[in-house]
């Protein structure tokens, strides 16, 4: 994602979304029946934006002398990653259509004009929109036609394709969803195999995701993908593959994907002519868990399978397939490659034919590292997994290794029912992948980011504090003028006096709190700059010496926990300054209600008109906004921090190390000894208990509302589903 592209980009995916799905749920069409049709209109709107793009840069080119000015042909635009569309296959087109056209037949027209043009997508865009009602298309294509979409770049519609293909996932559209792998997996997978270079493959490609992830992994090295891998890709069921290519396309790449069984077709080639099979410098997979239907006779004399059949049973079927993906994995590798893979937790300590075949593996001395995942990462199934990964050209030193790194207690919680990883705590893993492998450079490059990070945020605090103070001067002052005011009434009745004491007394303690806090904001942003300073003094030794981050880390402990308890305050304050303002509107509520009609009643009645309420309110809702962009700011720093405290605490010579229900070096020796089991948790022990510092009372209590607004949303649809049914009984 380019840093001008969208800074809100999981809104839009959100409303997006939202917006879509609400559309499907009016036609009373499944998620299958609606997936593929949504997916082709984002992939219009792409295609479209992407002409646009291309023909002002030829425009501009023409206009420089820099392309001759003719006519255009394919070829100009292909060069530019774009497709030359005709005018009918235009979104603008499209939505402009005469009344009373038909759009879907309209739209059928376009990706049929699409594909004439395009080779590697005949026969993959979905062309079933006639069967649509012609105002839900028009709705559907509005959803992505804001200002702000028909400008999006490549990479904004990429997100939101995946965005897409993962919710349709978790709807179980398409094949229950298993099409798609979770993308915080395959990041994880890329970062360990570090696919750059040669023929990257997936011999399970479901949607495509390896083949994008791979291509971002590229880009952030500053390299063009098409110019740097070639991808190979084999899918048993059509409208995966449908997905695939479309994914491809939305990305702007492109890859040989073929229709095939892999436990019985190999079917690829290379350019060159050689087969795919020992060739491919990267194989990345999320296969499907433990199939037990394959013919064992079909396959028993497979070159792919050289450490043999994992087990037969009585009806000669191989008993399961896990062992059959893990050496079709290993087996196409060239013997530079390295490869990457989802794989079921049951197959690490499978016991008979199949731990005969992973000691096989095992002394061959190409299993690199071992990641066990906890459950709820898919979108379909509860499962835990494991991620596998071999390495054919390990340094002879890591030969008769194996890092195990149990990552089940590593994670993010994203809803009730479905868990990722946090960019940093996939960054931390790969980290732990660097020091295992020596790079110790990559790990002190990794901390000195967090250091530059905390420092531009801590340097940011103080501006973000300011507009904070600013509104609470001005709630404080307009709030105490009015109570001035009225206290000088003469008079007042009981109700009025008692109501004005409430206000005073919670006048006082906002005082009381706005004073300590501007203590304490005087002392942490003077704790703030003085880090900066020694951040600076630091030099190059922040980035090359683990003595001097560690003590960069150490000079911010205090910091960090002042940061913490300002948050404190400042929320404090915003409730203080609230409860003032409803005190303020409670007692002028009052004085407009009394009741009489002397000039003694009527400085009453007209003493509530000197608070102005809307601009109260306006203020609280301006603090609230300062308040959270401060509190967000305080916390960006203590997060920073804390992912720095992770690291160090757990590898505080920037050297691999065994940790503690977290990782381990093993070896083949080891490994032997338990069974061959390439289990991690079987090696890292437990963890020690520990005490969680930064444990945020409020966050959990929101992570409690958003699990049951999630369970009240499904609650409503089951009962909208049941009340259907009924309906359809005649009930």
């Amino acid at each position: 994602m380019t840093a001008n592209a969208f800074h809100n980009i999981a809104q839009i995916e959100t409303s997006l979304w939202e917006a879509a799905d609400q559309l499907r749920a009016n036609s009373n069409l499944t998620a299958t029946e609606y997936s593929m049709p949504v997916l082709g209109v984002i992939f219009l709107r792409h295609a479209t934006n992407r002409y646009q793009t291309a023909l002002q840069a030829i425009e501009a080119a023409q206009a420089e002398g820099t392309m001759p000015k003719r006519p255009l042909v394919k070829g100009d635009f292909i060069k530019r990653r774009a497709l030359m569309l005709p005018e009918a296959a235009r979104y603008d087109t499209l939505l402009n259509l005469p009344s009373g056209a038909s759009l879907g037949g309209a739209l059928v027209a376009a990706m049929n004009a699409i594909e004439a043009d395009f080779a590697p997508l005949q026969g993959s865009l979905p062309k079933d929109y006639d069967r649509f009602d012609n105002k839900l298309l028009e709705n559907l294509l509005r959803c992505f036609d804001s200002q702000a979409l028909r400008q999006a770049t490549g990479d904004v519609f990429g997100r939101i394709y995946e965005y897409f293909l993962m919710k349709f996932a978790m709807q179980g559209a398409q094949d229950n969803g298993e099409f798609f792998t979770p993308p915080s997996l395959v990041q994880t997978l890329v970062n360990i195999i570090e696919p750059d270079h040669g023929v990257v493959a997936d011999l399970a490609c479901g949607s495509g995701g390896m083949f994008v992830q791979s291509s971002h992994f590229i880009e952030q090295l500053g390299q063009e993908t098409m110019n740097r891998v070639t991808f190979y890709g084999q899918e048993k069921t059509p409208t995966t593959i449908r997905l695939a290519k479309m994914n491809l396309a939305v990305h702007g790449l492109e890859g040989d994907i073929q229709e095939a069984n892999t436990f019985y077709d190999d079917p690829h080639r290379l350019q060159d002519g050689k087969p795919l099979w020992g060739n491919v410098d990267f194989m990345m997979a999320n296969p499907p868990f433990n199939v037990d239907k394959v013919d064992a006779e079909a396959i028993k004399t497979d070159r792919r399978l050289p450490f043999g059949l994992p087990g037969i049973n009585k009806d000669k079927h191989v008993s399961n397939g896990n062992y059959l993906w893990i050496s079709y994995f290993h087996s196409y590798l060239s013997p530079t490659g390295r490869a990457g893979f989802v794989m079921s937790s049951q197959a690490s300590s499978a016991g008979h034919g199949e731990k005969e075949v992973r000691r096989k593996l095992v002394e061959t001395g190409d299993v690199d590292v071992m990641v066990a995942i906890r459950s709820n990462f898919f979108y379909t199934r509860t499962v835990p997994c494991e991620l596998w990964h071999f390495d054919r050209s390990k340094p002879a030193a890591l030969k008769d290794k194996v890092l195990m790194l149990d990552a089940r207690n590593v994670y993010r919680k994203v809803t009730r029912k479905i868990y990722d990883f946090s960019p940093e705590q996939q960054a931390h893993l790969a980290a732990i992948v660097w020091l295992y492998r020596g790079q110790q450079s990559r790990y002190l490059g990794l901390v000195h980011s967090y250091i530059t990070r905390l420092n531009a945020e801590a340097q940011g605090v103080d501006a973000t504090l300011a507009p904070l103070l600013d509104q609470l001067t001005q709630s404080q002052v307009a709030l105490q003028t009015f109570s001035q005011a009225i206290s000088a009434l003469k008079d007042a009745p009981q109700p009025v006096q008692e109501s004005l004491t409430a206000l005073q007394a919670a006048l006082a303690e906002q005082s009381q709190a706005a004073q300590a806090f501007m203590t304490d904001r005087a002392s942490l942003v003077t704790g703030l700059q003085a880090y900066g300073q020694t951040v600076v003094a630091s030099g190059t030794q922040a980035s090359t010496d683990n003595a001097t981050q560690i003590q960069l880390r150490q000079s911010f402990d205090k910091q960090a926990e002042a940061a913490k308890g300002l948050v404190k305050q400042i929320d404090l304050l915003y409730k203080l300054a609230a409860r003032s303002a409803q005190q303020a509107q409670a007692l002028a509520a009052q004085l407009s209600q009394h009741e009489g009609k002397s000039d003694k009643d009527a400085a009453i009645q007209a003493a509530a008109d000197l608070l102005d309420r809307r601009a109260v309110n306006k203020n609280i809702k301006q603090l609230d906004d300062a308040r959270h962009t401060a509190v967000e700011q305080l916390k960006a720093c203590a997060y920073t921090h804390r992912q720095m405290v992770w690291l160090q605490e757990r590898f505080p010579k920037a050297e691999m190390q065994d940790v503690p229900g977290l990782c381990k070096v093993v070896s083949r020796a080891d490994i032997e000894a338990a069974d061959w089991s390439l289990t991690p948790g079987r090696y890292v022990g437990v963890a020690p208990a520990e005490v969680d510092d930064d444990f945020d009372f409020e966050q959990t209590l929101r992570d409690i509302h958003v699990e049951l607004a999630d369970l009240n949303r499904e609650a409503v649809e089951l009962a909208a589903k049941i009340a259907a049914n009924f309906e359809g009984l005649g009930v």
